[in-house]
């Protein structure tokens, strides 16, 4: 194994990728789930698929945008659906929720209609949906790359604002914190981590990514630094065991990924249930 990871470029970039999101993805889930926003990473995904739909479409009707890799148009699409999603809580303020699944109709919508529009790319988004070792290419490691520094910087500063935000949204604005501010960052962020996510987990199975590892660090963590740490620990043991897995059984390496948080999950249940 890692003699075809020191050999074969695409080994490499799907293992550094994969570390890097087992880190970025399960941090920002812990300020997801404790927000109870756990159904977001799901709205923007199909939204980041639509994305990646449109620029495969473009790619293969003018040859200008086929250099262009479709995961920018992704994070474009995120970016914009995240943005979206924050106009209608605001619409909806007193049924806020309802953003979430308007924007996950919306993006299934628009994917349906590119993939149909289109002829010869199903191949290509089979990779998107499930996640695939080879397909993750140098540029997307450094999208991850980029990404994630950004990510790491922001929640270090913003590391107090967001705790307050997320366990007391009120008790956050009276004390001066720039809530929406703040919030949009947030979000922003969320919705790029899930678009580079993409090409490792899959869209289909990227909120399990954010979610799992912190369902099981909830259980026996006792603050909320530890949550994060735990998580972090979790996913990182996901990916890494989900690659090798996906390696060897010449599986999509989305569901290994997938399959692996949930024993953990299943594991961190039952030890807690013999502990008490």
């Amino acid at each position: 194994m890692i003699e075809a990871i020191i050999t074969y470029e695409f080994l490499q970039n799907a293992f550094l990728s994969g570390a890097i999101i087992g880190v970025i993805a399960p941090l920002l889930g812990a300020f997801i789930v404790v927000r109870r926003l756990s159904l977001i990473a799901d709205a923007l995904s199909h939204v980041t698929l639509s994305g990646i739909a449109a620029g495969l479409l473009l790619g293969q009707s003018f040859p200008a945008f086929s250099a262009i890799n479709p995961l920018y148009f992704g994070m474009a699409f995120s970016v914009g659906g995240s943005l979206m999603v924050e106009r209608l809580r605001n619409v909806y303020k007193h049924y806020q929720e309802l953003a979430i699944p308007i924007m996950m109709s919306g993006g299934i919508g628009l994917g349906v209609i590119f993939i149909s529009i289109a002829d010869g790319f199903n191949t290509d988004l089979f990779s998107y949906l499930f996640g695939s070792v080879s397909a993750v290419s140098r540029n997307d490691l450094y999208a991850v790359v980029g990404i994630s520094i950004v990510v790491l910087i922001t929640v270090y500063l913003l590391y107090k604002e967001l705790f307050v935000l997320s366990f007391d949204e009120e008790y956050a604005k009276a004390s001066g914190i720039p809530a929406k501010a703040v919030h949009l960052v947030f979000i922003i962020l969320t919705a790029l981590v899930i678009a580079v996510s993409m090409r490792i987990v899959g869209v289909l199975l990227v909120s399990a990514l954010m979610t799992l590892p912190v369902a099981a660090a909830m259980r026996i963590a006792k603050g909320f630094k530890q949550t994060i740490g735990l998580s972090v620990l979790f996913g990182e043991v996901s990916v890494i065991t989900g690659l090798i897995s996906a390696f060897y059984l010449d599986l999509a390496p989305g569901g290994t990924i997938v399959v692996t948080s949930i024993l953990l999950l299943l594991g961190v249940i039952l030890w807690k249930k013999e502990k008490n």
